[in-house]
């Protein structure tokens, strides 16, 4: 089947890490990074090339009514990275509607202390009190690109599976397939030239116009099983990251699971247990 794609104003900006008792925002679990977008895991390499390929699964969550937003841009510590990194406003949130966030579920490679990134995910927003939930890919920095709902429909509690490799032509892959519902998207032959520095899976607060999105009411997402480069990735604790919004942590994961391939991640400030093995 073709696939179909719909240009979408929805980005996904590369996150800057901080320092978190730097940032005054250590709490639960040893993280090693916190950003006012991503929350999640990440594990990088200081010599380019080192990742070739990710996979990653989870389940599509069902968003709900988000807390209420506080006015105002975010807080210190939350960044105006958004405005040094891409050229972002400088951190506002996003205004437009009632009862409007947004969250996205993703697996990438790069991103992480640079601004290339190549990602596959499914969104899942409420825009003005309606939710709505569909798969995309994206490559910076291009805008996101919507996989057609028509043809690859996406619902709250299906299992996605997800995967990005680099192949010997060095062209890269995308594929993503609703276990649930039977469809496979496959999207070859694409060029992508970033230096493979960082793999993640995240659970995210996207730009959306050129504003930092308020974090959608997402409850929790587990990434399980993970791989880069076909192995376990031996997650540990220093890889999770956790998001800061508006002075409070809203996004939060779990230590990695006994088997270190896994994690689940949890809107709020508490921490989840995580998953078995």
């Amino acid at each position: 089947m073709r696939a179909r794609f719909r240009k979408r104003t929805a980005r996904h900006a590369p996150r800057i890490s901080v320092d978190l008792a730097a940032a005054g925002m250590a709490g639960p679990g040893s993280y090693g990074w916190s950003s006012s977008n991503w929350s999640g895991y990440a594990v990088t390499s200081s010599t380019p090339g080192t990742f070739r390929s990710i996979t990653g699964s989870w389940v599509v969550p069902r968003v709900g009514s988000r807390t209420p937003r506080r006015r105002g841009s975010i807080g210190p510590g939350a960044l105006g990275w958004v405005t040094l990194a891409l050229g972002y406003g400088a951190g506002r949130r996003v205004r437009s509607g009632t009862d409007t966030a947004y969250s996205a579920s993703w697996i990438g490679i790069d991103g992480f202390r640079n601004s290339s990134l190549i990602q596959v995910g499914t969104s899942q927003n409420i825009v003005r009190g309606i939710p709505r939930y569909y798969a995309w890919w994206e490559i910076l920095p291009a805008a996101e690109t919507e996989i057609s709902p028509s043809l690859y429909p996406v619902q709250p509690g299906d299992t996605m599976l997800a995967a990005i490799a680099k192949q010997p032509d060095r062209t890269w892959t995308i594929t993503l397939s609703n276990v649930t519902r039977g469809w496979t998207f496959n999207l070859g032959g694409l060029r992508y030239r970033g230096p493979q520095t960082s793999a993640e899976w995240i659970e995210e607060a996207p730009v959306v116009n050129g504003q930092l999105s308020s974090l959608a009411n997402y409850g929790t997402v587990t990434f399980n099983p993970g791989a880069v480069n076909g192995a376990n990735p031996q997650l540990s604790p220093a890889d999770g990251g956790t998001i800061h919004q508006a002075g409070r942590r809203v996004s939060t994961p779990s230590l990695p699971d006994a088997d270190t391939d896994g994690f689940t991640v949890a809107y709020g400030a508490a921490q989840p247990a995580p998953p078995p093995s």
